[in-house]
């Protein structure tokens, strides 16, 4: 059996497993972002700095970023999504509440909405994502499927693009 080993970086660390020999892979300790080019635009004023892509679950967990004016497009998730807010605030235009700074929120399977920051700075919020979220029109036919597979093939392009390597992406492989 071979093993690809996991990438070690100034971004990400871990110890060795303790059952290496047996193929285990180790954690994922992702440190403090001190380089912007880490951030992958997703649409105007919002960006995403990935934490992990679990390629056996289909799950990811990220940081999502949106300053004053940014919106993440109209979608929906066929799992659940749990999100904390580390900073600011946020709202989906569907409902009437808002998250703020300490807020947990968790999505129920099928639930649409449209993401907004429409008020202070900026806001960023920590996202477990269980499966794809797809992007739909009004129609509610879907225009975009972002999966883990697409997540990284669009990180591969970014990092490529701002100096990074394309292969950056690949210490949040799991």
């Amino acid at each position: 059996m071979t093993l690809i080993a996991p990438v070690k970086s100034e971004h990400v660390t871990f110890d060795p497993p303790q059952f290496a020999h047996l193929g285990m892979i180790p954690e994922l300790v992702v440190l403090p972002v001190k380089d912007e080019r880490i951030w992958v635009l997703l649409e105007p004023n919002v960006w995403f700095r990935p934490l992990f892509f679990d390629m056996n679950s289909g799950a990811h967990g990220e940081v999502l970023r949106v300053k004053k004016g940014g919106v993440l497009s109209r979608h929906r998730h066929p799992s659940p999504v749990h999100g904390f807010v580390l900073k600011g605030s946020w709202r989906y235009l569907e409902h009437t509440w808002r998250a703020e700074e300490g807020s947990y929120v968790m999505e129920p399977p099928g639930e649409t909405h449209t993401l907004t920051c429409d008020s202070g700075e900026e806001m960023q919020t920590l996202f477990f994502i269980q499966g794809a979220t797809l992007y739909i029109d009004e129609q509610d036919k879907v225009t975009l499927v972002e999966d883990n597979f697409q997540l990284i093939e669009a990180c591969r392009k970014h990092y490529e693009e701002v100096g990074l390597g394309a292969d950056f992406v690949n210490q949040f492989i799991r």
